[in-house]
């Protein structure tokens, strides 16, 4: 009989190795000493995004509860910023709290009274995580919200009903019309609810289920990031670069200029923002798709994939380069991998920036003094014609081998630092 099994992630034992910081549990059967197959299963909080179309009523309640969410957020800001600057105080959750609730009883802000309480404490919560990251490092000081961005309230389960079928939220009368495109199982522990800048509205469900890992295969495959193919794999596959941007700038150039003769506050001027908005959201869902089918593909074929970790915020100050470094989202791609790697027991290592991949030959090992971007081919003095991008997988696949034989498969900072041993060598 298989042997059951359940382990923290954040304990270096088990199958540790193939799931980041941050999941919570891991369940599991792994084989009897007979040497059946492996089956694994990881339990995980998972959001699943859908489109819905309010009606007029849920229009007007909602854009109450953005707008209350927006000003409690901003207010609950400046009352945080200020007690440091002028008292050198820090305000924690519970004391913004606890103003909110004086704030509520001033008649002059009875209007918050109009929304459910529920999202405004939620406003106050994610401000709170906003400065806890800042603080660990992880982020920049919050900034204050604008009407025009993205608006969005996140419901509690106290805050909605959910029979399994229709959405109801707090105060509405009506489910929301929801468009069904996939299904999820579990009950919704939380419900946010979003309005983009296209005037385009999404509900978020957050809940818990189990995900079965993928069957574990021999495969590896290192990936190397460039502009001309968003990835050359050591396998030889070349992905192409659609560069939706570039296919769409010439219209979004005109519809920008078109804003831009628009006369400030007028109606006509907000009708030409949001077909601005539009083509923007249209380039943005077509990269993201691109991106999901690219990296689930990767996950699906190889056991280990192996790719180089770039500083996208310091190349994209390049004046010359930022558009094209922008429109491939390397930084999107690496982050679509990290997460699915560690849900379908993958093995993602990065290789230090530093390392020179493009430079050094795979062949011999022989390393170039200047390879300037336009030569994408050279060839080395040991007679090994060199394709640039090509050539770059393969060393990388190399270094990330040589990670996997110290005995070290860790998704990280770990796998990082032992590639910076083995590329300085």
């Amino acid at each position: 009989m298989p042997y059951q099994f359940c382990i923290y992630t954040n304990q270096q034992n088990g199958l540790q190795s193939f799931h980041p910081k941050g999941y919570r549990l891991a369940y599991g059967i792994i084989a009897a000493p007979s040497g059946r197959a492996t089956q694994v299963h990881m339990i995980i909080r998972r959001a699943y995004r859908y489109r819905f179309y309010p009606n007029q009523q849920q229009r007007i309640q909602l854009a109450q509860t953005f707008g209350s969410c927006r000003f409690v957020y901003n207010w609950a800001l400046r009352l945080r910023t200020d007690a440091y600057y002028q008292h050198q105080k820090k305000m924690s959750y519970k004391e913004t709290s606890n103003q909110l609730t004086s704030l509520k009883k001033n008649p002059d802000f009875g209007w918050l009274k109009e929304v459910t309480a529920v999202p405004l404490q939620q406003a106050l919560r994610h401000l709170n995580t906003a400065f806890l990251n800042f603080f660990r490092g992880q982020t920049k000081y919050p900034k204050f919200k604008k009407k025009r961005n993205k608006q969005s309230a996140t419901y509690a389960s106290n805050a909605f009903k959910w029979d399994g079928e229709k959405l109801t939220l707090a105060k509405m009368k009506s489910p929301l019309k929801i468009r069904w495109h996939r299904h999820f199982r579990g009950i919704p522990t939380t419900v946010t609810v979003s309005k983009d800048s296209a005037n385009r509205y999404f509900v978020s469900f957050s809940v818990e289920e189990e995900i079965q890992q993928l069957h574990q295969n021999d495969e590896q495959v290192a990936i190397d990031l460039g502009i001309t193919d968003v990835i050359v794999t050591s396998k030889g596959f070349s992905s192409g670069n659609p560069k939706y941007y570039r296919k769409y700038e010439k219209k979004l150039a005109k519809l920008q200029k078109g804003l831009a003769r628009k006369e400030k506050g007028s109606k006509n001027r907000d009708k030409a923002r949001l077909k601005v908005a539009k083509l923007h959201a249209k380039i943005a869902d077509c990269r993201q798709d691109f991106l999901n089918k690219l990296t689930i593909q990767l996950i699906r074929e190889n056991q280990v994939v192996i790719t180089e970790s770039l500083a996208v915020k310091n190349m994209i100050k390049n004046h010359k380069l930022a558009k094209a470094i922008a429109d491939v989202a390397w930084g999107e791609l690496i982050r679509q991998l990290d997460y699915k790697a560690s849900w379908f027991g993958r093995i993602l290592i990065q290789v230090d920036r530093f390392f020179p991949s493009s430079k050094r030959c795979h062949a011999c090992g022989h390393i170039l003094d200047k390879l300037p971007l336009e030569i994408r081919e050279w060839d080395c003095v040991c007679g090994s014609h060199n394709l640039r991008d090509y050539n770059a997988a393969l060393n990388l696949l190399a270094v990330g081998r040589t990670v996997l034989a110290y005995g070290d498969t860790s998704v990280g900072d770990t796998a990082l630092a032992i590639s910076r041993q083995v590329s300085s060598k």
